[in-house]
Formats: C-alpha cells, structure tokens, sequence
C-alpha cells in the first residue's frame, strides 16, 4: 500500500502508482507529492546538493511492518519533464516513481552493472510508459 502525502494540487493516478509498488514490494511505502522549494531543501539536508531534484529516496532499516522507505517527488521538477519531453504528468510522475522505488529496494545505477537500468526498462515497457530517467539522464551530473 502507498500512503500518500500531497503539499500540491496534482491528484496522482494511484491505480497505477499502485500497480507498479505491488509489482515489487509488499511492504508499505510512503509518497510525498511537494514543490521545487521543499525538495532542495531536502536534497541539500541529506544530500548536500544546494537545488532543486526531481526524486529523493529515503529507504528504512527492515523491521516488521514497516515501511520499505519514502519516495518524495517534486511535482514542480515532474511538470517541467512532462513539457519538456511531450509526456504526460501522470507519466512523468509513474517513472520518478519506479526510479525512487527501485533506490528504496536497493538498485543505484551509479555503481552497478546496469541491473536498475534493465529493471527500469522492464516496468516502462510493461506500463507502456516513455523513456525513463537513466537512459535520458546518462551522461548528465546530478
């Protein structure tokens, strides 16, 4: 299950946002749908990067029930894709995502030999959804 937290005015499509979760966990995760402003602030706390991201990941120790982790998406950052690359917000907002869910479960494109990218590609092409975040962010710095 996902239980969502929502600073914004976008209502998400849940359905499938829960369809991909169920797809890889059973255990619970948490969603904070906020703005630019609220996650530069978080990705310069944790991170120590002073700007806005679009997806930050803050997996929990395994204890029973619970949850896997938190996934804060900034609906500010997901719009601007959306426009940018002519997807819908929905589907912007499906691939940050499956990118911080797959983070939540362990995969870091950063250090491993393609394992997220592949898994990344799977969930898209099952979803029907666009090009995902590693393919279009290769070769970029975060």
């Amino acid at each position: 299950m996902i239980e969502i937290h929502n600073e914004t005015g976008y209502v998400p499509n849940e359905n499938l946002l829960e369809a991909i979760a169920a797809e890889l966990t059973d255990r619970d995760i948490e969603l904070l749908f906020t703005d630019d402003t609220t996650i530069r602030a978080m990705n310069r706390e944790h991170r120590g990067i002073d700007k806005p991201t679009d997806v930050l990941s803050f997996p929990l120790e395994e204890v029973p029930f619970a949850p896997l982790g938190e996934i804060v998406i900034s609906v500010d950052t997901a719009a601007r894709y959306a426009a940018a690359y002519g997807n819908a917000l929905d589907d912007e907002v499906a691939l940050l995502f499956i990118h911080g869910l797959l983070h939540l479960l362990g995969y870091d494109h950063e250090t491993d030999r393609g394992e997220m990218r592949r898994k990344e590609e799977a969930l898209i092409r099952r979803y029907g959804l666009p090009e995902s975040l590693i393919v279009r962010t290769e070769g970029e710095k975060e």
